[in-house]
């Protein structure tokens, strides 16, 4: 008997009822159901929800290796939760019958002394709020110095990241298929400063520089921590990898023009 895990935005009606649709078709097709906690025994999972609902889940379903996942959107925007409500019941369908196709998205690996997480957007070092003074963040790429950055905060971004907070504050948008990391600098003091793609084989590291400030580290838009003077935040890619099955006419422009509205008159 295969086994589905079912994980939804309980913030939302709309994602409630859809859920309850869905369990319902698993059901009747046979498949026993399991929650969030217990997705570690499943073969595959449904998100629904929004970009956030499966930024929240990732964390725990990049720890079975061999689960993929439906990413239904019931969200404003959906860059990674793609599957449209409309596709979502023939997307089961593929998934049952074994034809469907899955793209994988690396995931970062963080480190802050003795403390590790995973991110499938960003992380980002920043100052502490609205009212505190520009930080200075030195940043170094396999050991070699690559700039001190004199802003808000520095963004780094996976390819999946960099149409969230990276591309809001310039960053580029990148293919998901490409192994690569984004630094985007926050509001920088320089105004030649600009965004940097790295290679993602490379380990990036990131001190605050300043002894009188103190930073912070931001994972996914989640868990926040405070970072002292000279400590060091290292950012790598894991082996772990988050594996989505993506819509049967998914073209990936047509996601960007779609999201983005690109050559839609916007006023």
């Amino acid at each position: 008997m295969k086994k589905v895990c079912l994980i939804y935005n309980r913030d939302k009606v709309k994602a409630l009822e859809f859920y309850r649709k869905t369990k319902k078709y698993f059901m009747d097709n046979g498949l026993k159901i399991y929650s969030l906690e217990d997705a570690w025994q499943c073969d595959f999972a449904v998100v629904i929800g929004g970009d956030g609902t499966l930024l929240k889940a990732a964390k725990e379903l990049i720890e079975k290796p061999d689960i993929f996942v439906i990413a239904v959107n019931m969200g404003s925007l959906g860059f990674i939760t793609e599957i449209k409500e409309q596709e979502a019941f023939d997307t089961y369908d593929r998934v049952l019958d074994g034809y469907y196709q899955l793209e994988k998205r690396r995931v970062l690996e963080i480190s802050l002394g003795d403390r590790n997480f995973h991110a499938l957007n960003e992380v980002v070092i920043s100052k502490g709020g609205m009212l505190t003074k520009l930080v200075r963040i030195g940043v170094y790429s396999n050991d070699e110095y690559v700039n001190t950055y004199r802003a808000d905060g520095v963004i780094v971004a996976t390819p999946t990241g960099s149409t969230a907070y990276s591309l809001s504050a310039g960053g580029p948008i990148i293919k998901p298929n490409i192994k690569a990391m984004l630094i985007t600098p926050i509001a920088p003091h320089n105004l030649s400063t600009r965004p940097v793609v790295v290679d993602g084989d490379e380990e990036l590291e990131f001190i605050i520089e300043d002894m009188e400030r103190v930073g912070y580290l931001t994972v996914d838009g989640e868990k926040s921590f405070k970072i002292s003077y000279g400590e060091k935040v290292r950012v790598r890619y894991s082996d772990k990898t988050l594996k989505l099955v993506l819509s049967e006419n998914r073209d990936y422009y047509g996601v960007l023009r779609e999201k983005l509205k690109w050559g839609d008159r916007l006023c």
